[in-house]
C-alpha cells in the first residue's frame, strides 16, 4: 500500500523557518504545479498564518484561502485548528467556534486537522462535530510529547476517544522533533492495531530523528506522512518532499508521486526563499538534540533567544533552559505546543529573570492552573495550585461550558465601529481585537522585508555618494526607523524616531518586554496605587499585566492599542 504525502510548504514549512511571513502572491504563481503533483492534501491555512496574514502581511487571511482554493481542483485544502481555540490564543464560545468552522469550510477548507494542546477532548470535540456536520474530513490529533505520563496506552485512549466523534483519520503531531524512530514504529502499531482509521505521522526535524522515524513508521503501516518542498525543509520544519518520494521510490510503500514534477517546484520555492532570507533565523535550519534534553520546539527556542535579548539577559539563556523542564514538570507536563509553550517558556523566563520562581504570574498561567486550557496531563499539586492562584479551586467542567455566547455582542461591536464588510470580517475581530480594527479599516502596511540581492537597499530614503543613508530595520519583528551618518571617517548609528526615556521623564512606568499593547486600563488624571494594573502587554502570545511600580496620579499616557513595544520603553508618567 502507498504512502500518501501531506505537502506543508503552504503552511508548516514557512511557519517554522521564516515565521509565517510567505505572501500570498508569491504562493498563486506555483498552486496549479502544486495540484498536479497527486498529493493527500495540501496543508495551507490555519495555525500562525491567520495571525501573521494580519499583523504582518496585510493580507485578509479569507482572502487566501479562496485565492488559493481556486487553484486546488484535484488536491484537497488542509487547515490546522487549535481546538476551542481555532486560530486565536485563547477558548472561544462554542457559537463562535460553530461560525468559524462553517466559513473556513464554505471558502475551501476540506480537511481539518483539530488538536488540543493539552490533549483533552472535550476542546476538540465542538469543531469536530461541526465539521462533520458541513461534511468536512475531520482529522483527530494527538499532540505528542514525552514524559513519565504520556504513554502508549494513553495516546491509544485518546485515539479512541476521537474516532468516537467519527473522526476520519488520527494524526501524530510531533511538534517538537522528539519522537525516535522505535517510538514512531510502537505508536504506530498500536494505533493501525486499536483503532481502526488511517494514520498521519507529522514530525519536525529539530531533533535529526525524523527521516528515521518517518521509515519506522513505514514498516508499522503508517497511512500519510507530513513532508515540505526541501528549500523549506529540514532544521524546524518537516523532512524534504523530494528525500522522503525518493527513498519510498523502489519499496513497497512507495508514493507514486512524479519526482521530477516536485523538483521543478522546488526549484521555484528556491528562488523564493532568498527574498525571505534576510528573516530566515540560522537558528531554525539547524539541528539541535537539546530538544531531546528541553522538550522545547525549535521555534520556540528562538522566541526565548529574542526575549532574552530584547531584556538584556541573553547570559540567562542556560539558566531558562533548565528551569523549562521544571515549570512543565510543575504544570502537570502539557505538550508545549501553542498556547502551552508560550505558557510554560514565559514563566519560565520570569523565574530565572525576576530571580524569584512565580514572583510573576502571567494571566495565562492562572488561567491554566484554574482549569481554563483543560485538564492538565498530569494533576497539578496543591503546593503549585496555592502558589500559582492562591485559594481558588480548579475547575472540573469542560473550560467553554464557563463561556457566554460572544459572537452576536462582538458583532454589534465590530458593526459599530464600522468595520465589517463581510461576515468573516466578523469572526476577524472576534479573533484579534486588539489588531483586526485597524487591518479591517486599511490602516496596516505591509512589512518591509531587506532583499539581500539588489545592490542598492530598496527602503533607503536618502543617498549620499550612492551610499543609503536612512533605512528601515526590522528586528525581531519589529520594524525601526535608522539613519547612518558619516562621523569623521566613521559612521554612526541612530535611531530616527525618538522616544522619551525613562532617565528624562518623571514618574516613568516601563515596560519589562517587547510586545504589543493590548489594553490601556488609566486615563489622564487616574489616582493609582503601588501595584495597580495600568495595561497589558501580549508577549509570546500571552497577556502580561503592567503594574504601577508606585502611587500617584496619571499624569501622561504615550501608548495606544495595538502599539509595538519593547523592553525598556517608557509607556506612561504617573507622579
Amino acid at each position: 500500500m502507498k504512502v500518501k504525502i501531506t505537502e506543508t510548504i503552504l503552511r508548516d514549512a514557512h511557519q517554522s523557518l521564516i515565521a509565517t511571513r510567505m505572501r500570498t502572491r508569491n504562493m498563486l504563481p506555483i498552486v496549479d504545479k502544486l495540484d498536479e503533483v497527486g498529493y493527500y492534501s495540501l496543508e495551507m491555512w490555519g495555525g500562525a498564518t491567520f495571525d501573521s496574514s494580519i499583523r504582518y502581511l496585510n493580507e485578509d487571511p479569507w482572502e487566501r484561502l479562496r485565492d488559493l482554493k481556486k487553484h486546488m481542483k484535484e488536491t484537497p485544502a488542509q487547515m490546522l485548528l487549535r481546538g476551542q481555540n481555532l486560530v486565536g490564543y485563547r477558548h472561544y464560545s462554542d457559537d463562535v467556534v460553530e461560525k468559524f468552522v462553517k466559513k473556513a469550510h464554505e471558502n475551501g477548507i476540506d480537511i481539518f486537522r483539530v488538536f488540543d494542546a493539552v490533549n483533552d477532548v472535550r476542546n476538540m470535540e465542538k469543531a469536530i462535530t461541526v465539521a462533520k456536520k458541513e461534511g468536512a474530513h475531520v482529522q483527530g490529533t494527538i499532540a505528542y510529547t514525552i514524559s513519565p505520563v504520556h504513554t502508549i496506552d494513553k495516546y491509544v485512549e485518546l485515539a479512541t476517544d476521537l474516532a468516537e466523534l467519527e473522526c476520519d483519520s488520527l494524526c501524530i503531531k510531533d511538534m517538537a522533533g522528539l519522537i525516535s524512530p522505535q517510538q514512531a514504529y510502537d505508536l504506530v502499531k498500536a494505533l493501525k492495531s486499536e483503532v481502526n482509521l488511517p494514520v498521519d505521522l507529522h514530525a519536525h526535524c529539530t531533533s535529526g530523528m525524523a527521516p528515521m522515524s518517518y521509515t519506522a513508521a513505514c514498516r508499522a503501516g503508517v497511512d500519510i506522512l507530513d513532508t515540505a518542498l526541501s528549500p523549506f525543509a529540514w532544521g524546524t520544519s518537516q523532512p524534504p518532499t523530494e528525500s522522503i518520494v525518493a527513498a519510498l521510490a523502489e519499496t513497497k510503500r512507495a508514493t507514486g508521486l512524479d519526482l521530477e514534477l516536485i523538483s521543478e517546484i522546488s526549484h521555484y520555492f528556491k528562488e523564493i526563499k532568498e527574498h525571505y532570507r534576510c528573516i530566515l533565523d540560522p537558528i531554525s535550519e539547524q539541528v539541535d538534540t537539546n530538544v531531546l534534553l528541553y522538550q522545547i520546539p525549535g521555534g520556540m527556542l528562538s522566541n526565548l533567544v529574542s526575549q532574552l535579548k530584547e531584556q538584556n539577559a541573553l547570559d540567562k539563556f542556560d539558566e531558562v533552559l533548565k528551569e523549562m523542564p521544571l515549570v512543565r514538570a510543575e504544570l502537570g507536563y502539557p505538550p508545549l505546543v501553542t498556547p502551552t509553550s508560550q505558557i510554560v517558556g514565559t514563566q519560565a523566563v520570569l523565574n530565572v529573570l525576576m530571580g524569584e520562581r512565580y514572583k510573576v504570574i502571567p494571566k495565562e498561567v492562572k488561567d491554566y492552573v484554574r482549569g481554563l486550557y483543560g485538564r492538565p496531563p498530569q494533576k497539578i499539586s496543591a503546593e503549585i495550585v496555592a502558589k500559582i492562584i492562591g485559594e481558588d479551586e480548579p475547575i472540573t467542567c469542560r473550560p467553554a461550558d464557563l463561556l457566554q455566547p460572544e459572537y452576536e455582542k462582538m458583532k454589534k461591536e465590530a458593526e459599530d465601529m464600522g468595520i465589517v464588510k463581510k461576515e468573516e470580517d466578523i469572526l476577524t475581530y472576534i479573533l484579534y481585537p486588539a489588531i483586526a480594527p485597524a487591518f479591517l479599516k486599511g490602516e496596516l502596511e505591509e512589512e518591509d522585508l531587506v532583499p539581500i540581492m539588489e545592490k542598492k537597499h530598496p527602503c533607503a530614503t536618502a543617498d549620499v555618494s550612492g551610499i543609503p543613508t536612512e533605512y528601515k530595520v526590522e528586528v525581531d519583528g519589529e520594524v525601526f526607523n535608522v539613519k547612518v551618518n558619516p562621523v569623521g571617517g566613521s559612521v554612526k548609528i541612530v535611531e530616527a524616531d525618538e522616544k522619551p526615556t525613562a532617565d528624562s521623564l518623571s514618574g516613568a512606568v516601563t515596560s519589562h518586554m517587547q510586545g504589543m499593547v493590548l489594553s490601556i486600563k488609566v486615563q489622564i488624571g487616574d489616582s493609582i496605587e503601588e501595584g495597580d494594573t495600568v495595561c497589558v502587554i501580549e508577549a509570546m502570545k500571552m497577556e502580561n499585566a503592567i503594574h504601577a511600580p508606585h502611587g500617584g496620579t496619571v499624569k501622561a499616557i504615550l501608548i495606544s492599542d495595538g502599539d509595538a513595544v519593547k523592553s525598556g520603553d517608557v509607556l506612561m508618567s504617573i507622579e
